[in-house]
């Protein structure tokens, strides 16, 4: 048996003689588990928060998108779609018109983005299921919009009420300038049939028309579109098979995932995720000082029994790994109460919904492998950092 476990593990589980180092133990134990704890919940918090995020994310943005690399156009005929019928990973396609509009309804007035959308949009992406009044967009009996629910609430549109349209506008391609406001501008007459609720910025942005409308509006020819986007069929890698749709069109298409057009807030949530974990990991490191402080305390109260395992052939690295090992058991039983406690608060909030962020929506967590395992790897190695910092104190001064 190792002999410098065997006596770590006396040394923490059996009471000293100086009720004071009882104390100071007890202490750093407390602080490992308070640190452990607040370690493991914020990182579940956070990634909670990040798949909230990412979820309405996954409901607008497609998995792949191919845009122009010249121009805010591109022809999506039969031989371009024939290119794409070669990718196998490629579920759903739909096209769609994007383009900023001028707003009027009932003498209220709005600029904002028009999103032109085919009948296999919502195979693609789940706006559907995003609306709050109404319908989704169709053309049966007359063309049907759905407005963002900042522009709804901008411009007081009412679902389906028929004693007013909404008004589209967009100017019309032409050199020099107009005297006719008829002449300058391409109108179409859309009835309000939904209102969608997601994101401020999307409320805010957009209104979906269909896709004919859209072309209508914009004197775009019949295979003429802002954009194709591509849903995947399930556990394909996106990432991959972007690179390969890249390979198939060639320079003249921009094809990006979803990550690469929501780059911003990926770059956002990893940094603040990133600021956190360094952030209670500052406080873990505070903490573990008194786990240092806890073992010098105890090779104070020992030296006695130092000198003995000396005499008897103890080697001073022997020595040492006593305290080191010492450190380490007492940060790991802190690691273990700390950790189950986080994962028993987490998996309550889930269950029980116990912090709530107002009357209806609890504060989003997320119980996974990746910040346990992070969390165990944390607190283990700056235990064992603690540990060693501590057990250098003993000297061949102190031994003899």
């Amino acid at each position: 048996m190792n002999i410098s476990l065997y006596i770590a593990k006396r040394y923490l589980f059996s009471k000293s003689s100086n009720n004071t180092i009882n104390i100071i133990t007890l202490i750093a134990t407390i602080g490992v588990i308070v640190g452990t704890m607040s370690l493991f919940i914020v990182l579940s918090g956070f990634s909670g928060l990040k798949t909230f995020s990412l979820n309405f994310e996954k409901l607008f943005d497609p998995e792949i998108q191919i845009t122009s690399h010249k121009g805010k156009t591109l022809i999506a005929d039969a031989s371009f779609f024939k290119k794409l019928k070669k990718e196998s990973d490629i579920s759903q396609i739909t096209s769609v018109i994007e383009e900023r509009a001028f707003f009027e309804y009932n003498k209220k007035t709005e600029i904002a983005y028009i999103k032109a959308v085919d009948t296999n949009y919502t195979n693609v992406n789940k706006m559907d299921t995003t609306v709050v009044i109404g319908k989704w967009v169709g053309t049966n009996p007359f063309p049907i919009a759905v407005v963002g629910a900042g522009i709804a609430n901008k411009l007081s549109i009412g679902v389906y009420s028929f004693l007013e349209p909404l008004k589209i506008y967009v100017p019309k391609p032409q050199k020099g300038y107009s005297t006719s406001l008829k002449n300058a501008f391409n109108e179409v007459l859309v009835q309000p049939g939904g209102i969608i609720e997601l994101t401020q910025e999307i409320n805010n942005k957009y209104v979906f028309i269909p896709l004919e409308l859209g072309r209508e509006l914009l004197n775009y020819k019949k295979n003429q579109v802002s954009a194709i986007e591509i849903k995947l069929i399930p556990n394909s890698n996106s990432k991959n098979t972007a690179k390969r749709i890249q390979r198939i069109l060639g320079d003249a298409y921009v094809v990006k995932t979803r990550i690469e057009l929501n780059a911003a807030l990926h770059k956002m949530l990893n940094t603040e995720n990133l600021m956190s974990y360094l952030l209670f990991t500052l406080v873990v490191i505070i903490s573990l000082f008194n786990v240092i402080g806890a073992i010098i305390m105890m090779i104070i109260d020992k030296k006695s029994n130092i000198k003995t395992l000396n005499n008897l052939g103890c080697t001073l690295k022997q020595i040492k790994n006593i305290f080191v090992l010492q450190g380490f058991l007492l940060t790991t039983f802190g690691l273990f109460i700390g950790l189950s406690i986080g994962v028993l608060l987490i998996a309550a909030q889930m269950e029980y919904e116990l912090f709530m962020i107002n009357a209806s929506f609890p504060y989003p967590v997320e119980l996974n492998l990746q910040n346990i395992i992070t969390v165990i790897l944390t607190i283990l190695i700056l235990g064992f950092i603690a540990a060693k910092i501590a057990s250098s104190r003993i000297s061949e001064t102190l031994i003899r």
